[in-house]
């Protein structure tokens, strides 16, 4: 092959890769967004707070806590809620007009209150 071809064909390649990249970016998932748990605190604690407390910490037996549970876990089941992949009458409408940002916030804000805790 001429070098002329050589060349060009690296040159596709490099456009693909880059296409692809900047595709990836634009359409990063909301699991994968970082949240920040000082904005969740609020959203928690003006509209979560009633079924799962202010910290996430629940004292009613039918609604689950949420303090110390595993962010990608909590960002990944509001996603579900919200797509109503997962189907709770209460959480598909809480989670109906979340964005992914406050999803990430949400989640990052649960994940770090004390709660839950792994005994191995």
């Amino acid at each position: 092959m001429p070098v002329g071809n050589n060349r060009v064909e690296m040159m596709k390649k490099q456009t693909i890769v880059a296409t692809m990249t900047l595709g990836l970016a634009f359409t990063m998932p909301a699991w994968a967004t970082q949240g920040d748990a000082e904005a969740g605190k609020q959203k928690a604690v003006s509209v979560c707070a009633a079924c799962h407390g202010p910290d996430g910490n629940s004292t009613a037996p039918n609604f689950p806590k949420l303090a110390g549970q595993n962010e990608d876990y909590l960002k990944i089941s509001l996603i579900r809620y919200r797509s109503k992949e997962r189907i709770n009458a209460i959480m598909n409408g809480q989670a109906a007009t979340l964005t992914d940002k406050e999803i990430a916030d949400l989640a990052a804000y649960f994940a770090s209150q004390k709660g839950l805790q792994v005994k191995y």
